[in-house]
């Protein structure tokens, strides 16, 4: 068994591997891997100034600027999942978290005023934005935000790239995103284990096997701030422009592919435990919600996701490989 691991997106990478003869050294695999991390921070991050992204951001309304085909690429499933949300979901909050206090930006958490709010929502919606060509367009000064999608992106990227390179089992896991394909050295499968949503320490919820899919989860409990006894979480609800208040606290994504795990995991997050189970069901996602109840917390699981996951399996009775941790912000500044 290969692996390597290291800082990325302000958090952490780890790909875990199984080498035949004839594959490439390990330190060819890093290299094409960080490489792929590489590219995507220059491309995606909203923590450096020069990034493909953050250039465009800077843009006044009525602009245009030449992007790659990836970047385009997600905007079109910002899109998508906007749409399919309502508009509940959007790519362009990154003015409202700064507002906030959440954002790259962002200077003080507490509650805005009405008319800060009301400004900073002329500038939000992916209505906002036009693909012409290779070119991605605004009519309003929108600032994208990829956050919610750009780790999945990355695990896909790294996914294709060790497929190419013919290692077929492996587990590609970027702030928590994953992948994981074929099985380990000893035959058994990359198991892992969903996370319980508890501030003080972190508990095997349940434990799954994975093979060919990827795996997101998006929680509201580890980034948030109290006010006047209220939790002000840093997930946003686009249509209103403010924290979701609901009782969902985090919402785990089995999917083919870890692009769309990772931002369906923050639609149905952003959507609260009702929409999100009708949506969920609708689209026959895997998903597995943790919802805060009086006693403490209410499991519940879509139907396909019981169908992909297969065999419950508890912490007591299995060891799983990687606990998955709600995505983190995408900050360059954290360790």
């Amino acid at each position: 068994m290969e692996g390597f691991g290291g800082p990325t997106m302000g958090s952490t990478y780890s790909i875990k591997y199984v080498r035949h003869a004839g594959m490439p050294e390990s330190a060819q695999v890093r290299s094409e891997v960080e490489g792929i991390l590489g590219e995507v921070d220059r491309q995606l991050s909203t923590y450096r100034n020069d990034s493909d992204i953050e250039r465009f951001n800077a843009l006044p309304a009525n602009s245009c600027q030449k992007m790659p085909a990836s970047v385009l690429e997600l905007v079109r499933v910002g899109e998508q999942l906007s749409v399919q949300s309502e508009g509940s979901y959007d790519l362009t909050v990154e003015p409202l978290m700064n507002l906030w206090g959440f954002g790259p930006q962002g200077r003080e958490e507490k509650v805005p005023g009405a008319a800060a709010l009301a400004e900073v929502m002329s500038r939000v919606g992916h209505q906002h934005l036009r693909i012409n060509g290779d070119q991605l367009c605004k009519d309003a000064a929108v600032e994208v935000d990829f956050n919610s999608i750009a780790a999945g992106y990355a695990v896909d990227t790294i996914a294709a790239r060790l497929d190419a390179m013919g290692i077929q089992d492996y587990l590609a896991e970027v702030t928590g995103e994953l992948k994981a394909k074929g099985r380990k050295l000893d035959g058994s499968p990359w198991r892992i284990a969903l996370e319980e949503p508890r501030d003080d320490q972190q508990v095997a919820e349940r434990i799954i096997n994975v093979d060919g899919y990827g795996v997101s989860t998006s929680g509201d409990y580890r980034n948030y701030f109290l006010q006047d006894g209220r939790r002000y979480s840093h997930t946003f609800d686009a249509r209103t422009g403010a924290p979701v208040l609901h009782s969902l606290a985090s919402v785990t994504v089995i999917h083919p592919s870890a692009l769309m795990a990772d931002g369906l995991s923050t639609l149905l997050l952003i959507l609260g435990p009702e929409r999100a189970w009708d949506y969920a069901e609708k689209h026959e996602i895997g998903a597995f919600f943790v919802i805060r109840a009086d006693t403490g917390f209410v499991i519940r699981t879509s139907h396909a996701f019981e169908q992909l996951s297969g065999k419950k399996l508890t912490e007591n009775n299995t060891k799983a490989g990687v606990v998955v941790q709600a995505k983190v912000a995408y900050d360059a500044t954290k360790g």
